[in-house]
């Protein structure tokens, strides 16, 4: 941040508030009735994406949404009635292609967090969900748009969108507090 006195906290911040501003709520809505619908979820994201999409999946899991993770053992073969989740912010990751094509040819819904309007990933999915955040796909040169470094803004908007969900998605399948509490692992 040379030469820059402005807080860096307060610079994300209004960066990640930008960035959330700009994600269409009636599209949040219904990404979380297509997962509500499921019959099984499962979820991928590469990189510190992945870590965002884990964390999401482990609230849905307390959520009592039927939900694995791409390469956990106990991950069933979609079909169709279930939905694919896949983040992949500059939307063209081989992997998240591969994977869609995987859930696409097996009947399942296709359902894509990306920055990418135009990817070939956003091209592939059922539904899309546009998080307008600077990715690796454009933080270089002219195109950077954040002080935080290559898709900190897009990682960091995908945790705070995945807790909304998380909290239109309790009052959706009406699962109180406490049931998702009482769904936290006590092997820690």
């Amino acid at each position: 941040m040379s030469g820059n006195n402005e807080n860096p906290f307060k610079t994300a911040l209004g960066e990640l508030g930008s960035v959330l501003a700009h994600v269409d709520e009636s599209r949040i809505d219904a990404a979380c009735k297509m997962l509500a619908d499921a019959r099984q979820i499962v979820v991928y994201g590469c990189g510190r994406e992945a870590l965002q999409v884990k964390g999401f999946a482990m609230r849905l899991y307390h959520l009592g949404l039927p939900v694995s993770v791409v390469g956990d053992m106990n991950t069933p073969p979609l079909g169709t009635g279930d939905v694919f989740l896949a983040s992949s912010g500059p939307g063209e990751t081989s992997t998240v292609l591969t994977l869609m094509q995987v859930a696409h040819d097996a009947g399942a819904i296709n359902l894509l967090l990306t920055a990418q309007a135009e990817s070939s990933a956003a091209k592939r999915a059922d539904f899309s969900l546009l998080i307008p955040a600077q990715t690796m796909a454009n933080d270089q040169g002219t195109k950077k748009t954040s002080v935080l470094p290559m898709g900190s803004v897009f990682e960091g908007a995908l945790f705070l969108l995945f807790e909304v969900m998380v909290l239109k998605l309790r009052d959706l399948i009406g699962a109180s507090p406490e049931a998702m509490r009482a769904r936290h692992t006590n092997m820690e």
